[in-house]
């Protein structure tokens, strides 16, 4: 899977459509019959009637004899068309490349740069996250390349291609400084927990936690397990086990790791780690209202302004 589509090309310039590189074929004379013939084409690898997708080129101009058949001959650069119904004149003729496959094409040759651009320390093909998607700085500066590129294939010198590959080289360079984080980066506050709400509907929410997780990695699921006010809700906590994290095993249903009743203060989660709800007085808690608080250990954790690596140390 690419790391963008060509919707993700039209958020970036919602203009790209317009550079189509096709090229109008004209001139077109009988050559005999209803076989038809434009000279000096230039190279024809796919031609198109009327936007109409030809299909392959027939072997050589002497197998074209059937509406919509086509050669191009290379030789005299000419290009053969037949068609009983109507005259090419008439119609609108272009060869040029189908611009979804075209497009496609684009887009892998932009993956690649990135690929190519990016610090050695970042991996040679870029991780997904938990919901299965690229990062979208990565989709963006591969769309942004793309469309560059393609306005570039015809207009060299162009000011909105200038643009886009600008703004591409600026989030390569804070790829690469470690200015921008991915989400598979463990960044030096990650042992202290990101928290995502999943469903969430009443007005005590988790707003803090305390301390350091202890251990390598969790994703601990938190549920409102009796609705209320505070000194009346109570919330469970889902700890990974043997087989699932917690909160795959909050989603499975299993039985919680325990349950605290919500007091607004610092209260237990996790190893090393407390969380804390907030609310004004007269706010309740939803049952079934979910959290994830996702954790990596303190041991795991790294600087936030780059990747540890090694260097070489010399004495004058």
């Amino acid at each position: 899977m690419a790391y963008c589509t060509e919707r993700d090309l039209k958020d970036v310039f919602p203009s790209v459509d317009e550079f189509d590189t096709k090229t109008t074929i004209y001139g077109w004379v009988v050559h005999s019959s209803n076989l038809y013939r434009a000279d000096n084409s230039g190279l024809v690898t796919q031609l198109f009637a009327n936007g109409q997708d030809l299909g392959n080129a027939e072997s050589n101009s002497g197998e074209v004899g059937s509406n919509s058949e086509w050669y191009y001959e290379s030789s005299l650069d000419a290009v053969y068309y037949y068609n009983s119904a109507t005259n090419p004149n008439d119609m609108l003729m272009e060869s040029g490349e189908d611009w979804a496959t075209l497009k496609t094409r684009y887009i892998s040759n932009a993956e690649k740069y990135l690929d190519s651009r990016l610090d050695g320390r970042l991996p040679r093909k870029q991780f997904k996250d938990k919901d299965g998607n690229y990062d979208y700085i990565l989709v963006r500066t591969t769309a942004l390349l793309a469309c560059s590129f393609l306005l570039r294939a015809s207009q060299p010198v162009s000011e909105i291609a200038d643009a886009l590959f600008d703004e591409a080289e600026k989030n390569i360079m804070s790829l690469n400084d470690g200015s921008t984080k991915l989400s598979w980066q463990v960044t030096g506050d990650s042992s202290q927990g990101v928290i995502r709400e999943v469903s969430v509907s009443g007005n005590l929410r988790i707003t803090d936690t305390r301390g350091q997780y202890h251990g390598i990695y969790d994703r601990v699921g938190v549920k409102i397990t009796t609705a209320g006010a505070l000194g009346t809700a109570k919330y469970s906590i889902w700890e990974k086990d043997g087989d699932n994290l917690g909160a795959e095993r909050m989603n499975n249903s299993e039985t919680a790791s325990y349950v605290q009743t919500i007091n607004g203060q610092y209260q237990p989660l996790t190893s090393g780690v407390d969380i804390r709800f907030h609310g004004d007085t007269a706010d309740t808690a939803t049952l079934n209202d979910k959290w994830e608080i996702e954790f990596f250990g303190k041991n795991e954790s790294m600087l936030d302004n780059g990747m540890p690596f090694s260097v070489r140390m010399t004495r004058k």
